[in-house]
């Protein structure tokens, strides 16, 4: 009776061990990984896909042009495309330059692109202090088991006393059991993950810099090609002002001819004069379309000319403060020397979590469980893990993640240096650009008075026969070359101010303090 009675017992025992091994698997999580250092990329410059940039470079004069400088936009990459804006900004077919502005800093590609980069550095900063906060995990579970000890080599050679007294099966089960346990992991003392989280936050705020900087560089690109429009416009103006002239210079010789005053070579003269004034006129207007279709597609317009420019910027003088002054606040303001300086930012505290991989770390890591046949018969079972890592020889992986840093660093540092001397150099030359401007526009007025007064009394001379069509023509080739100088002249100020926007940073805010609108267009 007693060997009967004693079976039950073993079979308590085996299921006692099993149950005790499987809760010491369940409560003995492995220890959380050790974060490495965040390797990053050497170059912190985050604008190397496009870029804009305002020229304005010295050109040969010739005798009968004052113009020393040649303005132009010169924009590459995302900068120049943009995503539709018709849907979200209903068009109505005439665009001013604030109109423009708007449009293209919520839909220009480099806009949208600088925003979707910054999205991502935040996302990576969130990731980087997740390994600094708590992870919970839950779980909700019912086994039912039944184990071959024999297929598990389980073993178990009584002595001959004993044989009797227990009885081990060799199949155990089935068996089943509830669970609903919640698991909790938390690195105390991280160094490396510490100064990864600093170093991801850093980055963070220079991708929000890099993105602000991006609305100046649009700026910059749209007001640039709103202003290249309206100096198109403003020439082909001029050219029909003088195929007007042209035309009445040739309508009066032929009158003179049929009065026997100038010869027909003179009348043909004339006339070749006026079709090569057409010509000129339909190589204006062919330029004035494509550069209104390279501002629709920077603005998120539909690429085509059909519409029309509500703003015009005759000259102004710029309200000009001292160049240290400027440098100083352009040092103050502008977004990507910002940029920079939290890009070496980050590369110091990814150097510091390199370093801090030498370090030991420490972690806590906990478990309860309820834990059961069922709920109603369910208990609290829990574990509570400290581990400290102590990193004692990883294969040289902590000495190369120093060396990436360091080189990662000294680069930034460059950079920083270079961006701070190029924002220097941009001051200086904006302001230079400014004064030649300013005192082209001055030249280029008074040779537009000369050289239409010039033109009127040679008229008055050829109407009185005192001189032939030639001296009108060539007096008239002196106004268009006036007037087309005075039209590059205001158009490189204008350019020169939107530059010293730019070069100041805020340009958004700046510019209407610079540019102001006329209600005339420019000449």
């Amino acid at each position: 009776m007693k060997r009967h009675a004693m079976k039950p017992i073993g079979k308590v025992v085996v299921l006692t061990l099993l149950a005790g091994a499987a809760a010491q698997a369940q409560f003995a999580p492995p220890p959380p990984t050790p974060p490495s250092a965040l390797t990053l990329p050497n170059s912190g410059r985050n604008n190397q896909g496009g870029s804009v940039n305002a020229a304005e470079q010295p050109v040969a004069g010739t005798t009968t042009s004052v113009n020393t400088l040649n303005p132009s936009v010169q924009i590459s990459g995302p900068y120049g495309g943009s995503m539709s804006s018709v849907t979200g900004l209903p068009f109505s077919g005439k665009l001013s330059l604030a109109d423009a502005l708007k449009r293209a800093l919520s839909y220009n590609l480099g806009a949208v692109g600088t925003a979707q980069s910054a999205r991502q550095t935040s996302a990576q900063f969130r990731t980087a202090r997740s390994a600094l906060l708590p992870n919970i995990n839950g779980a909700l579970s019912e086994t039912v088991e039944q184990t071959d000890l024999a297929a598990l080599g389980f073993r178990l050679n009584l002595p001959p006393a004993f044989a009797g007294l227990f009885h081990i099966p060799s199949i155990v089960g089935p068996f089943n059991y509830f669970s609903l346990e919640a698991s909790v992991t938390q690195n105390v003392a991280n160094l490396a993950a510490i100064n990864n989280y600093r170093s991801a936050r850093a980055t963070a705020r220079a991708g929000r810099y890099s993105m602000d900087d991006a609305r100046d560089l649009v700026t910059l690109a749209v007001g640039g090609a709103y202003l290249q429009v309206l100096a198109a416009q403003a020439r082909l103006d001029a050219a029909q002002t003088q195929l007007d002239t042209a035309n009445a210079v040739f309508h009066q010789s032929v009158e003179q001819h049929g009065e026997g005053v100038l010869g027909r070579l003179n009348v043909d003269q004339n006339q070749v004069r006026t079709l090569t004034q057409q010509q000129q006129i339909i190589t204006l207007r062919n330029d004035l379309a494509k550069q209104k279709i390279n501002l629709a597609r920077m603005a998120g317009l539909p690429p085509n000319p059909a519409y029309e420019l509500t703003d015009s910027f005759p000259y102004s003088p710029a309200p000009v403060q001292s160049v240290e002054e400027a440098i100083a606040r352009a040092e103050r303001e502008r977004l990507d020397l910002k940029a920079a300086q939290a890009q070496v930012e980050a590369a110091a505290k990814a150097l510091a979590a390199a370093r801090a991989e030498r370090l030991p770390s420490l972690a806590l890591s906990g478990d309860y469980q309820v834990i059961g046949t069922n709920p109603s018969e369910s208990h609290g079972a829990f574990a509570v893990t400290g581990t400290l890592n102590i990193p004692i020889w990883q294969g040289g992986r902590t000495s190369a993640d120093i060396q990436q840093a360091q080189a990662a660093l000294a680069q930034r540092q460059a950079e920083l240096e270079d961006t701070r001397s190029q924002i220097e150099a941009e001051v200086r030359e904006v302001y230079l650009d400014l004064e030649a401007a300013a005192g082209q526009v001055e030249v280029a007025r008074k040779n537009v008075d000369v050289a239409q007064e010039t033109l009127e009394m040679t008229r008055a001379r050829m109407q009185a026969g005192v001189v032939n069509t030639l001296e009108v023509v060539q007096a008239q080739q002196t106004l268009s070359s006036a007037q087309l100088d005075l039209i590059n002249s205001v158009f490189a100020h204008n350019l020169a101010k939107l530059s010293l926007a730019r070069t100041l940073g805020h340009a958004a805010e700046q510019l209407p303090n610079l540019l102001k609108p006329g209600t005339t267009p420019a000449p």
